[in-house]
């Protein structure tokens, strides 16, 4: 890859709203970024290039999501199906045709927003279920791997449970710095970043701390219900962009 000034600068500019996204949401929405990072690299070099830096993300969220902002009990019951659904993803990365993963993830994601607003736009509160749970860290396992898109299986599992906006973003926090930790190294063993990308990568560790912050204050200044709206609506843009993306691949 070419190091220029417009690569240097839409990654900075890339690694950043992901940066505000991770401080603002706990995580799982770095799909958001991606399509910037794909105007000017690989979508795929995107994913090697993101991998080490969501983990210099994770270590400074860890500053503002403590513990007393994990629910335990969530996360003991996630976590399991996080980590096999990483292991799988990446089989099905390497031998499957994962836009048809991402493709299904969308539809199911357009469909239980579409609940939602066929339900009044409410959050319905409804109790934790393992089953669900393990289910839900499965396929935000599989979709973190392949498509950097693990946050809507996880949001349709916990968004209904009705947490604080604390405890809604912190548990989604630790889930994301466990499976990034995971799935790091499957990322560069499947791109093997070169010497420019390293030097990227460098470069785009200054945006972090500041987008992290910034987007932490942004929480702290929306009530409850403007955080299950907002994270709803990323839902919806996370979702389409899945689907163009698998969509618009079978045409290239």
């Amino acid at each position: 890859m070419e190091l220029t000034a417009a690569t240097i600068l839409v990654a900075f500019a890339g690694v950043f709203l992901i940066s505000f996204m991770r401080g603002a949401f706990g995580g799982g929405f770095a799909i958001v970024g991606i399509p910037l990072l794909s105007t000017v690299m690989d979508p795929v070099a995107a994913g090697g290039l993101l991998a080490p830096l969501f983990i210099a993300m994770d270590l400074i969220a860890l500053r503002y999501w403590k513990p007393s902002t994990w629910s335990k009990p969530d996360l003991v019951l996630l976590l399991p199906g996080l980590v096999t659904g990483v292991g799988l993803g990446y089989l099905l990365f390497r031998f499957l045709d994962h836009r048809a993963i991402a493709m299904m993830m969308a539809t199911i994601t357009l469909i239980f927003v579409g609940l939602w607003f066929v339900g009044g736009a409410q959050v319905t509160i409804r109790p934790r279920s393992k089953p669900k749970a393990i289910a839900a860290g499965l396929a935000s396992g599989i979709t973190t791997m392949v498509a950097h898109s693990g946050g809507p299986p996880l949001a349709m599992y916990l968004l209904p449970l009705g947490l604080s906006k604390e405890v809604y973003a912190g548990t989604t926090s630790l889930f994301f710095t466990v499976g990034n930790a995971i799935k790091a190294v499957p990322w560069l063993l499947l791109v093997k970043p070169a010497g420019n990308v390293w030097i990227l990568i460098a470069v785009c560790l200054l945006t972090i701390p500041f987008g992290v912050w910034l987007g932490w204050r942004l929480h702290g200044r929306l009530d409850q219900r403007q955080l299950y709206r907002a994270c709803y609506g990323l839902l919806v843009v996370t979702a389409f962009k899945l689907l163009w993306d698998s969509v618009s691949g079978y045409f290239r």
